[in-house]
């Protein structure tokens, strides 16, 4: 597994699945021409995507972003509709640092559609239960009202086994919020009406975990948004935000959907990786 440490912080990338969906869908309107040189497509134009959440740990608490994309849950008919390939091993990844789902103290939820919520919950013994029992999971109350009232778009990855049994860890905030010192999600919308992204600082350095309104490195052009985004200008928006501060400042990003690099930190115009930490295959 891949780690990387910032001072007191710790970051882990667990298995948490890989599914490949198709290369214009998540790059929206840009020609493949211009996109497949910055993230490579098969011969049938899927790109590989990770699900991978990441263990933060940090102040003697074990948090994790987002929750990979569960197992045991659909039957081949949606597998392979949703191009999943491999099903979520968080468990097994978890134990080779000792600890258990059991163990996780909080989830910090960027956004709730199946491909992130997912592996929140799993069954056992013909029952629905919470993977992490013991952890608070935050989430924007946007987006936690969207999941339990998903509209003619988003419920077809809003599923209320995903929400059902978790429901009374749920703490969901306005805006802004910090479960930790140095720790900070912030609602943005976008990708969804409740998207959130994850911001870590530490010692005057920031990193930022943009979730899917930048989901690889390939989309810091803020103009490069998904077709699966519900309101793309709010994307596009907070993005060129974001990856202004982050131009001026030196910020490093990371990731949970690239299948090629971990963390990155661009160059002054934003299109160049100059810094990096890639994916062990």
């Amino acid at each position: 597994m891949d780690t990387y440490n910032f001072y007191d912080m710790k970051l882990t990338w667990l298995d948490g699945g890989v599914n490949y969906l198709d290369g214009g869908t998540m790059f929206g309107v840009v020609p493949k021409a211009m996109w497949a040189k910055k993230y490579a497509p098969d011969e049938n134009n899927l790109i590989e995507l990770r699900t991978d959440p990441i263990l933060l740990q940090f102040k003697g608490k074990n948090l994790l972003i987002d929750s990979g994309i569960g197992k045991g849950k659909l039957d081949e008919k949606k597998k392979r509709n949703l191009g999943i390939r491999a099903e979520t091993r968080v468990a097994e990844s978890l134990s080779e640092f000792n600890l258990t789902a059991a163990d996780i103290d909080m989830v910090l939820m960027t956004h709730l559609h199946n491909d992130h919520a997912a592996g929140l919950t799993e069954w056992q013994d013909d029952k629905l239960v919470s993977v992490f029992p013991n952890a608070e999971i935050y989430v924007s109350q946007i987006e936690w009202d969207e999941m339990r009232n998903p509209n003619i778009r988003s419920r077809n990855t809003y599923f209320k086994e995903n929400w059902e049994p978790i429901q009374d860890q749920v703490k969901p905030f306005e805006k802004e919020f910090s479960p930790l010192q140095g720790v900070t999600m912030v609602h943005t919308g976008g990708h969804s009406d409740g998207h959130s992204i994850i911001r870590l600082e530490q010692n005057g350095e920031t990193m930022i975990h943009m979730a899917d309104i930048m989901p690889t490195h390939a989309h810091s052009n803020p103009l490069w948004v998904l077709a699966f985004d519900d309101y793309p200008m709010d994307s596009i928006f907070a993005k060129e935000k974001l990856m202004k501060e982050a131009r001026q400042e030196g910020h490093r990003f990371f990731f949970y959907h690239d299948a090629v690099y971990r963390v990155v930190r661009f160059d002054e115009t934003g299109k160049h990786v100059i810094e990096s930490v890639e994916r062990t295959r």
